[in-house]
């Protein structure tokens, strides 16, 4: 038997979260306190669980509220970017973006363009950054939508993909073969960094960092002169350089590409807009393709 799920019940049960109590949600909603309780009473009903435990501290989640509640912002989310969609509702407001610098010009700057050509009116911004940077200014209010690269997956974050970390060179390169094997770092603060020494030592691999923490273009450009190798994500290496094959060097794990919205409150039309966006253009990218052009090349 098909049962259906009432979005307003679910809006409820995620603003009352958010907001920590039936009065601030109840005004959030532009609803009485006691109509936010009947919809929180109707989805419990619904769902055979209690979801919150109210008291004079304000609304908390209980096991089921929590498993419950990121599926719900998502929902809520989708139904709101599908009523803008579909209604041509002009959008307007400010959106800050942040990402890691490596995901700038393969995911974020064709995401932002189709969102500006298509929410001409909306304020764009976007915040270049080491992930656990990002992850700090999502949850102080300086950013809206994070995109950020993980070891381990994190709680309450959409996981987009899933992909290899490969060490990179130069085409034709002899870096790879070098003693000491010379490496260009990323930035302090990469999740990458800690994840390359330890791959080089847990094999006993001697390595010099012939360049440490630049900036991506700087980071590329020691690579590309074939001064030392580097590592990037399987689907997003730049034009010009090659996996290097694998049993050449150390393996190394897998990432994943998370997408984040803030946990206080709802995010807006508009953040929710370039947040498809950024989720359509991971859907279209495909990494075994890429890997073997560059290792054809």
């Amino acid at each position: 038997m098909i049962r259906n799920i009432d979005v307003a019940l679910l809006r409820a049960f995620v603003c009352t979260v958010d907001h920590g109590s039936l009065t601030a949600a109840a005004a959030a909603l532009r609803l009485t306190q006691s109509a936010v309780s009947q919809q929180l009473l109707r989805l419990e009903r619904l769902l055979q669980a209690q979801l919150l435990i109210r008291d004079h501290n304000g609304s908390r989640t209980t096991p089921a509220g929590a498993r419950l509640l990121e599926r719900a912002r998502t929902i809520v989310a989708m139904n709101d970017a599908l009523w803008v969609e579909m209604t041509g509702r002009e959008v307007t407001g400010r959106v800050r973006l942040g990402a890691p610098d490596d995901l700038i010009g393969t995911v974020v700057q064709p995401a932002l363009k189709r969102f500006s050509s298509a929410f001409p009116d909306v304020e764009l911004s976007v915040l270049s950054s080491p992930s656990p940077e990002l992850m700090s200014a999502l949850e102080t209010g300086h950013i809206d939508l994070v995109l950020s690269e993980q070891l381990d997956p994190l709680p309450g974050h959409e996981q987009l993909r899933r992909e290899r970390l490969v060490w990179i060179g130069a085409r034709g390169g002899n870096a790879q073969r070098r003693t000491p094997l010379p490496v260009s770092l990323t930035a302090p603060g990469c999740a990458f960094r800690a994840v390359i020494a330890k791959a080089l030592h847990d094999v006993g691999q001697p390595s010099n960092p012939v360049l440490d923490g630049e900036g991506t273009e700087a980071t590329l450009a020691a690579v590309r002169a074939d001064l030392a190798v580097g590592v990037w994500l399987e689907s997003m290496v730049p034009e010009g350089l090659e996996v290097i094959p694998a049993g050449n060097l150390p393996s190394l794990p897998q990432f994943t590409i998370q997408l984040g919205l803030p946990s206080r409150f709802p995010a807006s039309a508009a953040t929710q807009m370039l947040a498809q966006e950024v989720r359509r253009e991971l859907a279209a990218m495909n990494p075994s393709k890429r890997a073997s052009e560059s290792e054809a090349s």
